[in-house]
């Protein structure tokens, strides 16, 4: 019974692996070159808030989120945090961090507390999971006064 059990455990942990990379197989091809990248903030950007952030895109298009053809995305906009190796293979998360522009925007108005905070783009396809290889800004600093 225990070996029975046992295998069973083994079993469903392989095919939970096999499936979880095959979610990353599945991750979308970005286009060659593409680049996502801020229109008008640049590092060490001194603003006050609100403040306009406008997003730029060459290589691709910006398409509505549930929008599968290939070559387009749609923004979202990571304040104060990162996306981790293994978050590049799954969808975004939607929270105060994780902006979602899944309508095709291209421009946002941010209310952020005083101080520094780190701003970076990342295109997501139809799912909203990071292409592969990801199309990422590099990270801002700002500073809102």
């Amino acid at each position: 019974m225990f070996r029975r059990t046992l295998f069973a455990v083994i079993a469903g942990l392989g095919l939970a692996l096999a499936l979880s990379g095959a979610a990353a197989a599945q991750q979308t091809p970005s286009t060659p070159g593409a680049k996502v990248y801020f229109v008008n903030l640049k590092n060490g950007a001194t603003v006050t808030s609100p403040f306009k952030v406008e997003f730029g895109i060459k290589g691709m298009t910006i398409a509505k989120a549930g929008t599968y053809e290939p070559g387009t995305g749609h923004h979202h906009l990571l304040i104060d945090t990162k996306l981790s190796k293994a978050d590049l293979a799954n969808p975004i998360p939607s929270d105060a961090q994780h902006m979602h522009f899944g309508g095709g925007q291209t421009e946002a108005t941010l209310t952020l507390p005083p101080g520094k905070h780190t701003l970076q783009l990342v295109l997501g396809d139809g799912n909203h999971v990071p292409f592969k290889p990801p199309v990422m800004s590099r990270v801002i600093t700002i500073t809102v006064k």
